[in-house]
């Protein structure tokens, strides 16, 4: 028989601990021969990235010794740090940023010289003994991005192409003799304006712009053995496959109201392949939910397979075998090979071996609902659910809202146990796909154009107000938690607005003009889209920093921050702390040292989740929880 108890108050064998035991986050997949490999970020070894090797046998093995960490630091947010090629793997290490020349069963050897230079994205150009590589170096307080030429036994690196603020994705013919990449310039990001260009590789000066610009963003080149050149394009709003042949020009396969790539914040990224028999494999993005398809890139015949999952993601494909990081709504991501032929899958590595009883698992549901100047806004909805437990008659659960990073990220509904956590003790749980979310096309993207901080802020607070127009949630326990992008909207939506009673910044942004003035290359003018030009708009960075308006933030807030984050300096966390301390409001800070943006090591992501919960818990006065030493809650009443 369940319990009655007060929601928000139910006890969960969802804790941190377990969610952490032997937990890893799951990285890109690669096959070289018969051998896969993937990346394993491991909490437990404070944040390292491990490649890891499945032989042809099935023996599973480390790859990466103690001492190294798979990760470049390009765009800062990095991916694209392995290539692996007849049994040689090519990797950047993240301490030094150098690459590493790694042969099976020996120790990495230093290929290039320490410098100021970052590596990503490597192709091996076997005709010349080299290295194709992205390359970015730090030179003082100027950042130069270009593809460079690295020979593979003196590690001497020559810039091939340079000119463009950004380079991505260089990618050789099958036959050596073309090279295809792309570029953009400032102020665009590439989700906005990036461009495939060619030119043969003996005369890169004579190249040519094949698609993108403006008002297109292309992602994914990917050459097939016949020498076409295949890639995504959102031309007609909806990123879409395309081919281009030297005799027949571009092409477009299969025109859909789907989405085939991914915003390119990071290197590496991989949603489509060839099979042996020359079909397209993909995966592509439809009402917030992830699908497998194969296509015939001579017909155009597209055909559905089918899939348990829902989010799939780094795809590769070895003759008819895929194998993606696959999640779904009841089991956590894992490495997944499919066999086409058969139709049979097989899990490979699952990122956790947690075995959690379905009835404390919340299923999502997709929900639509009315937002601002007559738009429709979507999200995934969690309600609390635990075997152990129910809430007394006549009561509501209390409504934690998330808003996710980016902004042109996506709520994505495979199993995340941090999720779970919040459902199985009592919670309600809002994932929203706000206006300038992936996944619903170009144009939703551009919803958050000029407009951040007031769509995406708009979209989170509709959400909870439809919830609580249909009587689901407690009005008066209406919290949202976001990180990054998300924490700066969670800010705005605490600051500027008075419908949340709690709220949780991770890493979030404060100050605008801060991030405009102090921010990395990449981002250098991100804020010119979603906001306006800086200076010249500066009044409408400044009306929308929730720095300068704690006067009219009245209700708590937690604050979880890496000290080493470059991306949203600490001292914008800072920043508020003091504010709500010196006015009496309730608040929390806990900061931690060798966490950079978004946090890595175990005891960290432990103790963020749970403080987070034991924040709320004290504010909302779920029950009556011990007082932790380790939290400290300013201006709390008794």
């Amino acid at each position: 028989m369940k319990q009655i108890k007060n929601y928000g108050s139910w006890q969960s064998p969802i804790t941190a601990e377990s969610i952490l035991a032997d937990a890893v986050s799951l990285g890109d997949i690669y096959i070289d021969r018969e051998d896969l490999y993937w990346l394993e970020a491991r909490p437990q070894e404070k944040g390292r990235n491990v490649l890891v090797r499945k032989d042809v046998n099935g023996k599973i093995e480390d790859i990466t010794p103690t001492g190294f960490n798979v990760r470049t630091r390009v765009h800062e947010y990095g991916g694209g740090a392995v290539l692996i090629q007849d049994g040689v793997i090519y990797f950047s290490n993240d301490s030094d940023q150098c690459i590493y020349r790694q042969l099976l069963g020996e120790a990495p050897q230093l290929l290039t010289p320490y410098s100021s230079r970052r590596y990503a994205d490597f192709v091996l150009d076997k005709y010349n003994n080299r290295l194709l590589s992205v390359v970015e170096e730090h030179i003082g307080q100027k950042v130069n991005n270009y593809i460079a030429s690295i020979d593979i036994y003196s590690g001497e690196v020559i810039p091939l192409l340079e000119g463009y603020d950004f380079y991505y994705s260089p990618r050789l013919s099958p036959d050596g003799k073309f090279l295809a990449w792309l570029s953009w310039n400032h102020p665009f990001m590439p989700w906005d304006a990036a461009a495939l260009f060619l030119a043969p590789l003996d005369d890169l000066n004579n190249f040519i712009c094949l698609a993108g610009g403006e008002n297109e963003s292309i992602c994914e080149p990917r050459w097939f053995s016949d020498g076409e050149l295949y890639f995504v394009s959102d031309r007609h709003n909806w990123w879409n496959l395309y081919s281009y042949s030297f005799s027949t020009g571009i092409k477009s396969l299969y025109p859909m109201e789907a989405e085939f790539g991914y915003p390119h914040w990071v290197f590496g990224l991989s949603n489509y392949g060839f099979t042996n028999d020359n079909q397209i494999v993909c995966s592509y993005s439809q009402n917030g939910s992830w699908h497998l398809a194969t296509i015939d890139p001579k017909t155009g015949y597209f055909s559905p397979v089918d899939s348990p999952y829902t989010n799939i993601s780094s795809l590769q494909v070895h003759l008819d075998q895929v194998f993606f990081l696959g999640g779904s709504p009841n089991q956590p991501t894992g490495i997944i090979k499919l066999d086409l032929s058969t139709k049979k899958i097989e899990t490979i590595k699952l990122s956790s071996s947690l075995k959690i009883d379905e009835e404390y698992l919340s299923e999502p549901e997709a929900i639509s609902f009315a937002t601002s100047n007559g738009e429709t806004a979507h999200a995934w909805l969690y309600l609390p659910k635990n075997k152990d437990y129910q809430a007394p008659d006549g009561t509501l659960p209390p409504l934690l809202v998330k808003s996710h990073g980016g902004p042109t990220a996506a709520a994505s509904v495979n199993l995340n146990l941090r999720l779970q956590y919040w459902t199985s003790r009592g919670f309600a749980y809002l994932d929203v796909n706000y206006g300038g979310s992936t996944g619903y096309g170009r144009a939703y993207r551009q919803r958050l154009d000029g407009q951040w901080g007031i769509v995406d802020v708009e979209d989170c607070l509709n959400g909870a107000l439809h919830l609580v127009k249909q009587g689901i949630v407690d009005p008066e326990k209406l919290a949202i938690s976001g990180g990054s992008a998300g924490g700066y909207t969670t800010l705005a939506a605490l600051t500027f607005h008075d419908l949340f009673k709690a709220g949780a910044s991770y890493y979030g942004v404060s100050d605008l003009e801060a991030l405009a003035k102090d921010t990395h290359k990449f981002e250098a003018y991100y804020l010119d889209s979603l906001i306006g030009k800086y200076p010249q708009e500066q009044e409408k960075y400044q009306q929308r920093s929730p720095i300068n308006f704690t006067e009219r933030l009245n209700c708590p807030v937690i604050f979880l921050q890496g000290l080493e984050d470059k991306i949203v300096p600490a001292n914008q966390a800072q920043m508020m702390v003091n504010a709500l301390k010196s006015k009496g409001v309730a608040v929390a800070y806990l900061a931690f040292e060798n966490e950079q943006h978004g946090f890595r090591i175990a005891e960290n992501i432990k103790l963020a989740l749970d403080g987070e919960f034991y924040f709320y818990a004290k504010i909302f006065k779920f029950s009556e929880l011990a007082n932790r030493q380790d939290i400290k809650i300013y201006n709390l009443a008794d």
